[in-house]
């Protein structure tokens, strides 16, 4: 049970962890996807993964892996998102 008295920011795992681990230069260069399954495995284990997402899509983040997805990840939700809006579907992020 998080403490309502603190951010969800508190409880991310990730905050031990080296930044620039989460911002890649590239994702797709064959190095640099190592490091986003690395930034991602760290992801999988966090307590406020599902917060992290959330905020990073209604933010609109742009970079980063935020919520274990990549910007494009993200864009693919946002658009799924807004096309379930359109139909009237329910689209779980």
């Amino acid at each position: 049970m998080l403490n309502p008295d603190k951010h969800w920011t508190d409880y991310a795992i990730c905050r031990g962890a080296d930044p620039e681990l989460f911002y890649p230069i590239n994702y797709t260069v064959p190095v640099m996807a190592e490091q986003v399954e690395a930034a991602k495995a760290i992801c999988g284990n966090c307590p406020v993964k599902a917060e992290c997402l959330d905020w990073a899509l209604r933010a609109g983040e742009p970079d980063g892996i935020w919520g274990g997805t990549t910007p494009e990840e993200r864009r693919y939700i946002r658009r799924e998102m807004r096309r379930g809006e359109r139909t009237g579907r329910i689209v779980a992020a």
